[in-house]
């Protein structure tokens, strides 16, 4: 018998305990209602946990290749901004 792993994100739920100071609770609550809490939560730290790998993931390429070029960087940020402009992940907050 083999196990599963799952990518960040993928899976099925599992229960977690989690504390939070008051006033955040009472602040995602306010902004997504009870019952989104939990997917709410999710998503930040799936967002998080995909930036300590990309910023991981820098760190080890400019170690090996020296400082990312500016014009990369603008190409990334175009490429990035296409990709979640496709997957309406910005529209909310313009």
């Amino acid at each position: 018998m083999f196990e599963t792993t799952y990518s960040i994100g993928e899976g099925p739920a599992t229960r977690v305990s989690l504390s939070l100071p008051e006033g955040t609770a009472e602040a995602i609550r306010a902004r997504v209602g009870k019952r989104e809490f939990s997917a709410f939560i999710a998503a930040a730290v799936e967002r998080e946990l995909r930036g300590q790998v990309l910023d991981e993931y820098l760190a080890d390429y400019e170690s090996r290749n020296g400082p990312v070029s500016e014009q990369a960087r603008q190409q990334a940020r175009q490429v990035f901004d296409e990709v979640f402009a496709e997957e309406d992940q910005w529209l909310a907050a313009s």
